[in-house]
């Protein structure tokens, strides 16, 4: 135990720390209004190691000790900050009760090391007791409660007061000390305590529950949750479905007493620092030499842009021989539109939709799993193993009280979910993801629990056809999924496994050449092929800086094609919907993005157009669109498209239209 010296020399080190490092959120929460409130001083620890080492080392030793004589410093340095304002700013601000220091740990070198950043399937009874971190995606958020904290006591025989804090391990029971405290020259030894009225500090409380990544286990790996206890000033910071860093003092609590049930401790990490990382994701980082090569590798294909994309598209999922509309749809809907915000404040989406729909072996399932590893965040599912409720949010009791849990699309907010095996899922299951889709949202109402829960997802399945596709029947038909879910998705391509021997014989070839591949293969030469890390710092990096506007020739030529669709529509009626007119600028959106282009011009258009062509079972322009299991790619694309733009715009001013 500390001598009343050694305590007032740490409180003192560290008010000097606060006041020299952070005078401006000092001044800042002096002058709030409240005096009430508890108020968060954020320190950085890599300040702290640098300043005081010896001090680091002990809130990193003692966090639990040394954490409360922050707190008093702060204090302590808001008094100090108090007299100056009022003797050089002439400024009077109003004294506050609580203020708790909040210690980032990101950037020190806690945050590098795997025995104070472990996953959270690798937590050990080692870890109690030390400042620790902890990453994962917040799964379960319980109700904000309010419980009784530090209470000052009394002893009867010397009248010495003093503080006891409750114990959360043992649900915030408050133990008395066996003998008084008081650190006098002769020992008091009292053993009788009085409450003092009137000295009760009330926190809020949070019990939130965190997963570990599942991006990030291996096959087979179940991913493990802990508890986590948020205080004061955290709650209500997070919800389902954010990534959080979360640092903060692991201890246990018992878990709650069950008749037959064998009474443990659980685990459970009591929150200094939150720190959401949803903008970050995956953190990947885009160097200033990477950006580089993406503006040499678009001026080498100046005269030939389309060669260039074609070059990219090349290292989506390499493995699988030409399917060069499925790879273009795949690129487009990852990179995505750009999200548009009428007068009103409604909202439209950005994230496109894909559906593959074809014969069991034609690489449906491969797609899935590569769009899987380029996204920054993504979850995969299968629609035999998911109901409404596991795709949306659970409504779980625990401890006697109702709390909801985030399902596939909540966890994939701000990425992509990927749905194998679509036509599996029951249909009341399947209308479940219909507002996800198109508001972006999931209005839940369950056990009393009413709330709104995001869901800015992409949305990535792929079906079997009913039976043996029959190309004179509508899409509802050939895959019983109904008009309206199949109107949200931006892309649906079909995928037939037509007898072809020609493309029988270059596919096998290239499957037994793809090992000699992938041994030649050169990593730097982007002209030929990407590999995987180069294309994901690619999606990432246009996705963040490229927000590109419909010049008035590609709105009068996405325009002019709606119209065309809308009057010849017989078979697509479910598809020509207004959503098709939505989905053609968020696909040329895409494709201006993925060219490198803050415009969209009449290259963007056409392309989107024949995206949209392809999602077609009876095309209104091109008369032999083909197979999409059949498209390769071209060695000439850009005077290929020269053909195919000369077709369609001659299509569209035939009727009159463009």
């Amino acid at each position: 135990m500390e001598s009343p010296t050694q305590t007032s020399e740490h409180i003192e080190s560290m008010t000097e720390f606060l006041v020299k490092h952070y005078p401006d959120q000092l001044r800042e929460i002096s002058l709030s209004s409240d005096p009430k409130l508890h108020y968060p001083l954020f320190i950085e620890y890599a300040e702290l190691v640098d300043d005081n080492p010896s001090l680091a080392r002990q809130v990193f030793s003692n966090p639990e000790h040394y954490l409360r004589q922050f707190d008093d410093s702060a204090i302590l340095a808001h008094k100090i900050a108090l007299e100056h304002m009022k003797k050089f700013e002439e400024k009077i601000g109003i004294e506050k009760r609580f203020i708790h220091v909040r210690i980032n740990t990101s950037g020190s070198p806690l945050e590098r090391s795997p025995e104070t950043f472990p996953s959270i399937g690798r937590v050990r009874v080692k870890h109690r007791g030390i400042l620790m971190m902890l990453k994962g995606t917040v799964i379960r958020s319980g109700a904000v409660k309010m419980y009784e904290g530090e209470k000052m006591y009394r002893c009867r025989k010397c009248k010495h007061m003093f503080p006891i804090f409750p114990e959360l391990e043992s649900i915030n029971s408050i133990v008395k000390p066996p003998f008084c405290p008081s650190q006098r020259s002769k020992a008091c030894e009292g053993t009788n305590f009085d409450p003092v009225d009137d000295t009760v500090t009330r926190h809020d409380y949070q019990e939130i529950k965190i997963q570990e990544n599942t991006q990030v286990l291996g096959v087979g790996v179940i991913p493990r949750s802990i508890l986590v206890v948020l205080k004061d000033d955290l709650v209500d910071n997070v919800k389902a479905g954010d990534d959080v860093v979360v640092s903060g003092i692991l201890t246990s609590k018992w878990s709650h007493d069950l008749k037959d049930v064998r009474c443990d401790l659980e685990p459970m990490l009591i929150a200094n620092h939150v720190r959401r990382i949803n903008e970050l994701k995956s953190e990947i980082d885009i160097s200033d030499d990477l950006i580089e090569k993406f503006k040499n590798f678009w001026s080498h294909f100046r005269d030939t842009p389309l060669k260039g994309r074609n070059a990219i598209l090349r290292g989506i999922c390499p493995q699988v021989f030409g399917l060069f509309t499925v790879k273009l749809a795949v690129a487009l809907t990852l990179i995505g539109g750009v999200q548009h915000v009428d007068a009103s404040g409604t909202k439209v989406r950005g994230e496109s939709h894909l559906l593959l729909i074809g014969d069991p072996g034609t690489g449906k399932s491969q797609f899935l799993k590569f769009a899987a590893k380029l996204s920054n965040r993504a979850v995969i599912t299968t629609g035999l193993g998911s109901t409404s409720a596991g795709l949306t949010v659970t409504a779980v009791k625990d401890g006697g009280e109702w709390m909801l849990e985030a399902g596939a699309l909540v966890l994939a907010d701000g990425g992509l979910c990927c749905i194998d095996e679509f036509d599996s899922m029951r249909e009341h299951d399947r209308a479940t993801i219909h507002e996800a889709m198109e508001q972006q949202s999931i209005s839940v109402a369950k056990a009393g629990l009413v709330t709104t829960l995001s869901t800015k997802t992409i949305v990535f399945g792929a079906t079997n056809p009913k039976g043996q596709y029959d190309p004179d029947q509508s899409l509802s038909v050939n895959t019983a999924l109904s008009g309206p879910l199949l109107s949200r998705f931006d892309i649906v391509l079909v995928l037939l496994d037509t007898k072809n021997p020609e493309w029988d014989a270059v596919v096998s070839s290239h499957i037994l050449a793809e090992v000699q591949i992938e041994q030649d293969r050169e990593v730097d030469d982007l002209t030929t092929i990407w590999p995987l890390p180069m294309l994901q710092r690619y999606i990432q990096f246009v996705k963040k800086n490229f927000k590109p506007v419909l010049s008035k020739e590609a709105e009068e030529i996405i325009s002019s094609y709606y119209r065309l669709q809308r009057r010849s529509s017989t078979h697509n009626a479910a598809r020509t919907t207004v959503r098709m007119l939505e989905s053609l600028i968020r696909l040329a959106q895409a494709h201006a993005r993925l060219m490198f282009r803050n415009e969209v011009t009449r290259l963007d258009a056409i392309t989107a157009i024949l995206c949209i062509e392809s999602s077609m079972t009876i095309s209104a322009i091109v008369d032999s669109m083909g197979n999409a299991l059949h498209s390769n790619f071209s060695e000439e694309p850009d005077q290929e498209y020269a053909k195919q733009e000369k077709i369609i715009l001659g299509k569209l001013r035939r009727d009159d239209i463009y």
